[in-house]
């Protein structure tokens, strides 16, 4: 299985958060990525600077033939159309996908580092997970999302809402 979290913070030029989630999942369907489960929206504070404007986040699971480089390309090249412009780390962002675990691998290049080297300590990552695939277990730490949601601390367990709305799109 693989996992991709898809987060948004700011609305771009003429879309929404929630337009901007949208549009990069049916993208990544136009990039011959299979999407299985899609979890529902949850919001979430700005980390670390929660100033900031709150995060959406989905979580997907999906199926792809080639390998993790290959996809994350294909994510980038997304990421860019829908103007993400790389700034400080943890800046606002229209949109920001990321691999969290590719088919149990584990790899860690100047490209990419999997599974998802804070996968473990994020609330918008572990909650959708569960949602959508309780069984999965983190790569290196063989602990399933439930566990990982058990050792968050209380604020972050309580500073997340699972939204009744999701995107719309046809899986």
């Amino acid at each position: 299985m693989i996992h991709l979290n898809i987060g948004s913070n700011l609305d771009s030029k003429h879309r929404t958060k929630l337009s901007n989630i949208t549009t990069s999942i049916n993208l990544l369907k136009k990039s011959k990525i299979k999407i299985k489960k899609v979890s529902n929206l949850y919001e979430t504070p700005s980390y670390p600077n929660r100033s900031f404007p709150k995060f959406l986040n989905i979580g997907l699971v999906v199926i792809y033939k080639n390998d993790y480089f290959d996809l994350l390309k294909k994510i980038k090249l997304i990421e860019k159309k829908l103007g993400r412009i790389k700034t400080k780390k943890n800046d606002p962002r229209v949109i920001d996908i990321d691999i969290i675990d590719f088919k149990n691998e584990i790899k860690n290049t100047k490209e990419l580092i999997l599974p998802h080297p804070k996968c473990h300590l994020r609330n918008f990552v572990l909650f959708p997970i569960l949602q959508i695939d309780p069984s999965w277990l983190h790569p290196i730490l063989r602990k399933n999302a439930q566990y990982l949601i058990n050792n968050l601390s209380q604020k972050s367990r309580i500073e997340i809402t699972r939204l009744q709305k999701n995107v719309n799109i046809q899986i």
